[in-house]
């Protein structure tokens, strides 16, 4: 039960026969996606071991590209240097965040051991964003995780990730993310998270 919390703290970011999910009401459409991805992480932690990281990875790696807005959280967390640089370089580093973000949840939630994932069911407006509120629940444990949504074109996207409720993933990002591309530019960056991925999809 702790390793599962280290595991979960680990991600700030950057998500089984009783397992259950506590599920939203249907009418909220920001909450819907981090339903929909905790429904599948859930499922991919049941199958943990036959399928292994890489599987698990294929596995998240649909709705994990279809919830998260990886172009905009790429931008975010690269900061005022994402500006200057090629499309191309902005595309391969969108890339990159995406497959690293898959692979972390891939390694780190790789089995299931009575944990539960609780939705509010209703979200909370912040200026044009939506804020869902949710909870992993691991016996008398309990880890709070916000997402921070923005609308793309009709959809609800997660643009950023609070653990326990305020430590933000995409702040985390760019104070990383800052030095290796001041040294080493986009190309640094995108062969950093490269490695990273990995990394974690070693058996």
């Amino acid at each position: 039960m702790r390793k599962t919390l280290f595991r979960a703290a680990s991600l700030s970011a950057l998500l089984m026969a009783s397992a259950t999910a506590v599920y939203a009401e249907v009418g909220d459409t920001a909450v819907a996606p981090v339903q929909s991805f905790y429904d599948t992480l859930l499922a991919s932690m049941k199958q943990g071991k036959q399928l292994g990281v890489k599987g698990r990875y294929e596995k998240l790696k649909p709705v994990i590209e279809q919830t998260f807005d990886f172009p905009g959280m790429t931008r975010l967390s690269v900061g005022p240097a994402w500006t200057s640089m090629s499309d191309a370089d902005q595309k391969a580093l969108i890339t990159a965040l995406g497959r690293y973000t898959v692979a972390s949840y891939a390694s780190n939630f790789k089995s299931f051991d009575g944990e539960k994932f609780i939705v509010d069911p209703a979200s909370s407006v912040r200026g044009t964003d939506r804020i869902v509120t949710s909870k992993l629940v691991a016996g008398s444990d309990t880890v709070p995780f916000n997402y921070r949504m923005r609308q793309t074109g009709t959809n609800w996207k997660i643009i950023d990730i609070f653990l326990n409720g305020y430590v933000s993933q995409i702040a985390k990002q760019r104070s990383d993310f800052s030095a290796t591309v001041q040294s080493g530019g986009a190309a640094g960056l995108e062969k950093k998270l490269n490695a990273l991925a990995d990394g974690l999809l070693k058996e």
